[in-house]
């Protein structure tokens, strides 16, 4: 009993308790998601997790949502450039999304080598790779720790954006994903976690199918596929098929995890 006393006296415990109004809401609406951080919740019922992926999947299949839609792929593989640009050496790396679903990700440093190569072959397996995470945190428990991350990943992102639609764009992703950490119930929480995670793994494949089919008309001179091209000594069709297996490698082994 002394024990419990001693910590309800404690400042830190007490202090929420004092705040008041919005902010002492949000307050512990925070310190409960903090919480719930390095926690494992309860993995949620099938019915949920498959159709959270029959979402997602209509999602990406509709010809009037995707091109919406597809700015978060965007903004995922351009972070996937800007991460290993930076990894690599480059400097000053910048990004910039457009209102048609376009982005580019610029840098100075050298305009060929290995850094080079590796930074343009991160942009389409970006979504894939992210989504495969999201998946193995899913398939433990940890949903909220996996929608923090993505708050994390959205803040570092921003601060590399330079154009002003792709900074609007980071900043109402990331207040959706904190809106729905903070006020959402847990079973919104999982629908989204869930649908957002097979959003990424099925918008990966998308762009790839996209990237074949504009390449096969002479439409993609400049994509990642063309520069890899000219930096190695692969085809860029080979380097089509190397994004393809990788986007449906992921979604194999993330369903395979996710439907338990």
């Amino acid at each position: 009993m002394a024990r419990n006393v001693e910590v309800a006296r404690h400042p830190a415990a007490i202090a929420p308790p004092r705040a008041s109004g919005v902010a002492g809401d949000l307050w512990r609406r925070a310190d409960g998601v903090w919480h719930h951080a390095f926690a494992t919740q309860p993995l949620p019922p099938l019915w949920l997790v498959v159709c959270s992926g029959v979402l997602a999947l209509v999602v990406v299949a509709s010809a009037r949502i995707w091109p919406v839609a597809r700015t978060v792929v965007t903004m995922v593989h351009e972070g996937g450039h800007a991460v290993v640009a930076l990894a690599t050496g480059q400097r000053r790396v910048r990004v910039r999304l457009y209102r048609d679903a376009a982005g580019e990700t610029v840098s100075a440093g050298a305009a060929d080598g290995l850094g080079v190569a590796l930074t343009a072959a991160a942009g389409y397996p970006a979504p894939s790779v992210l989504g495969l995470g999201a998946a193995a945190l899913l398939a433990v428990g940890h949903l909220t720790g996996m929608l923090l991350l993505g708050l994390l990943l959205l803040a570092g992102l921003a601060i590399a954006v330079r154009n002003p639609y792709g900074m609007l764009a980071v900043l109402v992703t990331a207040a959706t994903v904190a809106a729905v950490c903070l006020y959402a119930s847990a079973v919104v929480q999982a629908g989204f976690g869930y649908a957002m995670t097979w959003f990424l793994l099925f918008g990966s494949v998308r762009p790839v199918m996209e990237l074949h089919h504009q390449r096969h008309r002479a439409l993609a001179n400049r994509s990642d596929a063309d520069q890899l091209a000219r930096l190695t000594w692969m085809p860029g069709g080979a380097w089509v098929v190397i994004f393809g297996v990788v986007s449906v490698a992921a979604l194999a082994v993330s369903a395979r995890w996710l439907i338990r």
